[in-house]
C-alpha cells in the first residue's frame, strides 16, 4: 500500500476526503500510524471559519496517539510498533523565547494541524522532537495528552501547590484539566461553570465541588467551600470577556489569577480591585515538555484519565458525515476521540 485517506477541511463548513502518497521520513523524522485523535476547539473553530491564523485547504488534528511505523536516518529511540502521542508545537530554537527556554510561545511557532497539515489522516511524518513515548498509556488517553498539557502548563504558571485554595473556572475539556492537575497537586479545587451538565460531569468524573457563578448565591457558596475565604488563585479557562474580567472578583487579596481560556478582543479589569490586592496577572499559552511529562506520569499512575473530559467516540472513516451532528451541533460535548483503523 502506497496510499492513504486524509480528511480536509477544503474551506469553511466543507470537509472532503482525498488521497495521498503515504509519506516517508526525511532526515530526523518519524512516520507514525494514526491511532486516536482528539477534537479541539481550534478544530472545530476552523471548521466554521473562526479560527485565526489559518490557512485553507488543511488536514486538522493535532491531538495524537500514534504507532511508530518508520524511523527516518538520523533518529534514535523510537522504533516500528512503539507508542507515541504527538507534542504539535514546532517552535524555531532561535528567538529570545525560544532562548529562555520558552519553547511553547516561540515567535514563529508553528503548530501540526494548525499551521501545517495534521493528524486526521492515516500516516504523519513529524519531526522525532515531538514525540513522546507512550506504551504505557492507553490510546485514547495518550490522545489527551496535549490537551491535558495545556492544563499543567497553567497549573504550573500558577505555581500550584498543595492546600492552597484554586478556582477554576469553566469545565470544558481544558479547566476540566486544571481542575484534575491541580487537584493531583494536593490543592483545594473548585470549579465554577454555568452549565448543570458539565457541573455534574465534575462532580462525577473529578470529585470536586462545582458551582454555578449565575447564582445568587455563588460568592457565599464559594467562601463556605474556603472556609470563608475567596481563592488565593483563580485559573479562567472560559475564553469569555465577561468571567476573564471578573476574575479578580473573585481572588483574595494578594492572589494570581492565570488566563488560559482565549479571547481575541480586549478585556476590561476593574482597576481598583486589581491594585487593591495587588493582584498578579498571567497569561498561558500551549506546553512544553516538563508539562507533556507530567501528564504522561500522572496517566501513568492513574491519577488522571481519560474519562476525565472525554465523553463522546468517533470513527475515523465516517467523520465527514458526524462531524456536524456528534461536534458541532452537540451540546452534551465535552472531548471527543476520533477512532482510527489498526
Amino acid at each position: 500500500m502506497t496510499t492513504m485517506k486524509a480528511l480536509v477541511i477544503a474551506e469553511p463548513r466543507k470537509m472532503v476526503w482525498t488521497t495521498r502518497d503515504i509519506p516517508t521520513p526525511a532526515a530526523g523524522e518519524v512516520v507514525i500510524k494514526i491511532l486516536t485523535a482528539g477534537i479541539c476547539g481550534t478544530d472545530i473553530h476552523a471548521w466554521s471559519g473562526n479560527q485565526p491564523f489559518f490557512s485553507y485547504p488543511r488536514v486538522l488534528g493535532h491531538e495524537i496517539c500514534a504507532e511508530v511505523v518508520a524511523p527516518g536516518s538520523d533518529v534514535e529511540g523510537f522504533q516500528p510498533g512503539q507508542r507515541v502521542a504527538l507534542m504539535p508545537y514546532i517552535s524555531c530554537l532561535r528567538c529570545d523565547a525560544c532562548q529562555s527556554g520558552k519553547t511553547n510561545c516561540c515567535e514563529q511557532i508553528s503548530v501540526i494541524g494548525v499551521h501545517q497539515d495534521g493528524g486526521f489522516c492515516d500516516y504523519l511524518s513529524v519531526p522525532v522532537s515531538t514525540l513522546l513515548a507512550v506504551d504505557d498509556v492507553a490510546p485514547e488517553a495518550a490522545a489527551l495528552i496535549e490537551p491535558f498539557a495545556i492544563s499543567a502548563h497553567a497549573v504550573r504558571r500558577a505555581a500550584i501547590v498543595a492546600d492552597e485554595q484554586v478556582l477554576v473556572v469553566g469545565a470544558g475539556p481544558i479547566g476540566l484539566g486544571v481542575a484534575a492537575i491541580a487537584a493531583a497537586s494536593g490543592a483545594q479545587v473548585v470549579v465554577a461553570d454555568t452549565s448543570e451538565f458539565r457541573r455534574q460531569h465534575v462532580a462525577d468524573q473529578l470529585g470536586l465541588a462545582a458551582l454555578n457563578p449565575a447564582d445568587e448565591a455563588f460568592y457565599s457558596a464559594l467562601r463556605e467551600e474556603f472556609g470563608g475565604r475567596l481563592a488565593l488563585k483563580v485559573i479562567d479557562a472560559t475564553g469569555s470577556p465577561a468571567a476573564m474580567n471578573n476574575a479578580v472578583n473573585l481572588m483574595r487579596h494578594g492572589g494570581t489569577i492565570v488566563y488560559v481560556g482565549l479571547h481575541k478582543g480586549d478585556l476590561v479589569i476593574p482597576d481598583s480591585e486589581f491594585h487593591k490586592k495587588e493582584t498578579t496577572l498571567m497569561g498561558s499559552r500551549n506546553a512544553t515538555r516538563e508539562d507533556f511529562d507530567r501528564v504522561r506520569a500522572l496517566m501513568a499512575s492513574g491519577q488522571l484519565r481519560a474519562e476525565m473530559m472525554l465523553n463522546h467516540h468517533l470513527a475515523f472513516s465516517t467523520l465527514d458525515e458526524t462531524f456536524e451532528a456528534q461536534i458541532i451541533n452537540n451540546r452534551e460535548l465535552i472531548k471527543g476521540v476520533i477512532h482510527f483503523d489498526r
